[in-house]
């Protein structure tokens, strides 16, 4: 490459699907689907739920298309927690959203909840520092 003459990006940074296990080191270029589940427990239940989302994590990272997942706890709020979790696209979330495993673990985290969750998705369109 000459200087001033742009870099190439190989097309299969472009193409759907996993990135192959070469081009993982650059994942941070792909788009990402984030979503967030703002979950406001009851004060009594928050146990039941910590011990039901520690049972759940990995086999919710599991799934296919889910790239990251933890939970957060709201600074303000300390009965209020969110999951965080990165798809590699919406049909990924969907699909999972409509798995046998999700069927049993949201039932079992709406009987928790003090009020409904709040959920939404965006997508991450730069990459992080």
């Amino acid at each position: 490459m000459y200087v001033g003459q742009p870099a190439r990006l190989s097309l299969s940074l472009l193409l759907p699907g996993p990135a192959p296990l070469a081009l993982r080191p650059f994942s941070h270029l792909l788009p990402v689907l984030i979503r967030i589940v703002r979950l406001p427990l009851r004060p009594e239940a928050v146990a039941d739920f910590l011990t039901l989302f520690h049972q759940s994590a990995a086999q919710i990272r599991q799934q296919p298309g889910c790239q990251h997942l933890e939970l957060w706890q709201d600074a303000d709020q300390p009965h209020t927690y969110c999951t965080h979790s990165h798809w590699h696209d919406a049909a990924a979330l969907n699909a999972y959203r409509r798995s046998t495993f999700f069927g049993e673990v949201w039932p079992a985290t709406k009987r928790l909840l003090a009020s409904p969750a709040q959920a939404f998705s965006v997508l991450r369109v730069a990459p992080g520092a």
